[in-house]
């Protein structure tokens, strides 16, 4: 059996950088030549790894566009979503998928999702997929004193997946 390879190994061998408005470690695996009559790029993909540092999580965002998530290894991600029409919940990203978690999940345009490494975890590997692809200017940063108006049951997380 492989042994597990460690945060600075899959860091070093993906080139994984920092992604800019967030502390997650990122590369792009694809960016599809052809573009779309609003000019964004087909189709993207990126592998992204979060960490146990504090720091290291994917902030409260929303998207235009669809977005694919995909679990690849490590331990597992937590990943909150609100929904616009007020519902929430908290996905949890992993490989025990008879425990409940799940491999993939899709987070529907103008949803709000942000994620973390569940406690006691060292990283978490994850990939994002969209169509028509991502590019900087749809990411919409949440503000927790809104997100936390709508959603106060979930303020705790929330906070813990904000900025400040």
């Amino acid at each position: 059996m492989a042994r597990r390879p460690t945060a600075a190994e899959l860091r070093d061998l993906w080139r994984l950088t920092p992604l800019p408005t967030e502390d997650v470690l990122f590369t792009q695996t694809y960016d599809s030549p052809g573009k779309g009559p609003d000019g964004k790029p087909i189709c993207n993909a990126m592998i992204a790894m979060v960490t146990a540092d504090p720091s290291s999580f994917s902030d409260m965002h929303r998207l235009p566009t669809d977005e694919i998530w995909h679990f690849y290894l490590g331990d597992p991600v937590e990943l909150l979503l609100l929904h616009p029409d007020g519902r929430d919940e908290l996905v949890v990203l992993g490989t025990d998928v008879l425990g409940g978690q799940r491999v993939q999940a899709v987070v529907p345009h103008g949803t709000w999702m942000g994620a973390r490494l569940r406690p006691g975890g060292e990283y978490g590997v994850y990939g994002n997929t969209m169509a028509p692809g991502f590019v900087p200017s749809d990411f919409e940063g949440g503000a927790a004193a809104e997100l936390v108006e709508r959603w106060p049951h979930r303020a705790e997380l929330i906070r813990a997946l904000v900025r400040s």
